[in-house]
């Protein structure tokens, strides 16, 4: 069974590249059964779609 630290890390590895089968497999079956990791999941999403609202555009793209 995976740690919640080892969960925590892949969570945040997913935001920047993808997973693996394995690691996607073994931190599904963690978030199966670790209610904290599944909330960190969700708030890990909200900051990186935060961020991603207020990143720099890329060259090309129009400002806002």
């Amino acid at each position: 069974m995976m740690m919640c630290k080892q969960a925590t890390r892949l969570m945040s590895l997913k935001r920047d590249r993808p997973l693996t089968f394995r690691e996607r497999l073994s931190l599904r079956l963690h978030l199966a059964m670790c209610d904290g990791c599944r909330e960190c999941d969700r708030q890990f999403g909200l900051l990186h779609r935060a961020g991603e609202r207020y990143a720099p555009p890329e060259e090309g793209e129009p400002r806002h």
